[in-house]
């Protein structure tokens, strides 16, 4: 009998050099939301996938922490705005610690941004508005899942679904347990891939309402 041989790939010979663009503090803009700003606009503007997608990390009461994907959905001077179910994992943990971090991996641009700080619900009234914004099939998902919470199968959540479609039609309103999210940053570190694994490292820390600028060793 032949059997076909597959040779396996070495986790520890994978590796990519980095040449790409450099980062040095004093051409760095002096606020981070600058940088950030230009680096996000960048990352759209060569198309990348998902530019907009960035990983929370959030902490249970048990001290165990999680991360998963979610999407910026506006930033300002207030912080980083993104949307979700308040009774979701993320929801509870926020609930009982609200210090949280995001970031940021373009890869194809060979950058990370980092942000620290503390997180808020956003206003009613900003919830209200994008939640209007979304898709039919998205505002009714918003009410047809539980999410984070165990479910017997995927028909569950499609005859959920269809209930809430039967009950609001076209015009579902906002969820009370939906709504958006608001890191005050306190913390920014900007991360350029350098050659040689001797990466730049920019980070800006907020001590007594200014924004101090220094350089990470990678």
């Amino acid at each position: 009998m032949h059997t076909e041989r597959m040779d396996k790939i070495s986790l520890a010979d994978l590796r990519k050099s980095y040449e790409r663009e450099e980062l040095d503090e004093n051409s760095c803009a002096d606020d981070p939301l600058k940088q950030f700003s230009g680096w996000l606009d960048e990352a759209i503007k060569a198309e990348l996938p998902e530019p907009n997608a960035m990983t929370l990390a959030t902490v249970g009461p048990d001290g165990r922490p999680s991360t998963r994907v979610v999407l910026i959905k506006g930033y300002d001077a207030r912080g980083i705005v993104w949307y979700s179910n308040y009774e979701s994992r993320k929801g509870r943990e926020l609930a009982h610690q609200p210090h949280a971090a995001l970031q940021f991996h373009w890869v194809e641009l060979e950058r990370v941004v980092r942000i620290e700080g503390l997180v808020s619900k956003v206003e009613a009234q900003l919830s209200d508005s994008y939640f209007a914004s979304r898709p039919l099939d998205s505002r009714i998902g918003a009410w047809a899942s539980p999410q984070s919470q165990p479910i017997g199968s995927r028909a569950v959540l499609v005859a959920a679904a269809a209930k809430v479609a039967a009950k609001y039609m076209l015009h579902p309103p906002r969820p009370p347990h939906w709504g958006g999210y608001r890191l005050a940053p306190d913390r920014f570190e900007f991360w350029q891939g350098r050659p040689s694994r001797l990466h730049d490292r920019i980070r800006y820390r907020l001590e007594n309402g200014q924004w101090q600028r220094d350089r990470l060793a990678p």
